[in-house]
């Protein structure tokens, strides 16, 4: 697999996993007490929609682009929309798209604290550059498998993890399994958000499927495709695994994204799939 998200900002995966990501930051803001949000794969932060790499495959227009034009949103979408919007991203032809850490930025507060790893050089300091020294988001030039180590359990000991990887490598999912359970040793109280493409569903399928059997409890799955499963060469669909995940989070996301599914097919066979794997 190859995700090179430039080529992908604002598509379909992107809304499903960033609305996501805000409706449970915004739940664990109810309490006052600060917060630490860690993103392993951070990326640039924002991808120019009118870019070669974006308008090449023209994916948000078939993502973010119907949610922006569509005349009856969601509920649920309020706060993930009102982000987008403060970050200059609305209208019927954005032309940007902000990734996970500028969206996590902006939701966050003043008691908050953030960190954001991206191990490319390049990328790493154009992310650096979106936050003007802001002491509350630091950007790390590592990989982000490893701040689960050095960063976990937080001072704060309350907080999100974001796992996020760009799947270039086959064993992704094997790696991802790994450091969940790294995870949950040094931080079980904390929330983790990991994001997953579906193509073929039988490597995906013995992914959740071994978080079934030697998984931590309180897991959820929640999965989106926009199409049938019939050709394993493209993306289908994409998943959330969501470990100690917000109260009646499976509710919220069962009733939206069986909304996103018929707003964002692309296809016959769009669904949306929302169980617990543990409870």
């Amino acid at each position: 697999m190859n995700y090179r998200h430039a080529y992908h900002a604002g598509n379909f995966a992107d809304v499903m996993k960033h609305a996501s990501l805000a409706i449970i930051i915004n739940y664990l803001k109810l309490k006052e007490k600060p917060l630490f949000i860690l993103d392993t794969h951070a990326g640039t932060g924002r991808t120019d929609l009118a870019g070669t790499e974006a308008q090449k495959t023209g994916e948000y227009k078939d993502g973010i682009a119907r949610i922006l034009t569509c005349e009856h949103q969601h509920e649920l979408l309020k706060p993930y929309l009102e982000t987008l919007a403060r970050l200059g991203c609305e209208g019927p032809e954005p032309t940007s798209y902000p990734g996970s850490p500028l969206i996590a930025y902006t939701l966050s507060r003043p008691q908050d604290r953030l960190s954001f790893c991206e191990l490319h050089p390049e990328d790493a300091g154009t992310l650096r550059a979106n936050f003007h020294r802001d002491k509350r988001a630091t950007v790390h030039e590592i990989d982000g498998y490893s701040a689960l180590k050095s960063m976990l359990p937080p001072k704060e000991r309350r907080g999100l993890v974001l796992i996020d990887p760009p799947f270039e490598q086959r064993t992704e999912f094997e790696r991802i399994l790994q450091e969940i359970e790294v995870f949950h040793a040094r931080f079980a109280t904390g929330t983790a958000m990991i994001w997953y493409p579906i193509k073929d569903p039988l490597m995906s399928g013995a992914f959740v499927e071994h978080l079934e059997h030697s998984g931590p409890e309180k897991t959820l799955r929640a999965e989106l495709f926009i199409r049938a499963c019939d050709d394993p060469k493209r993306m289908s669909g994409c998943g959330l695994i969501i470990i100690n995940p917000p109260w009646k989070l499976d509710e919220q996301l069962a009733s939206l994204f069986n909304w996103l599914k018929d707003i964002l097919a692309q296809g016959p066979g769009a669904h949306a799939r929302v169980e617990w794997i543990k409870k």
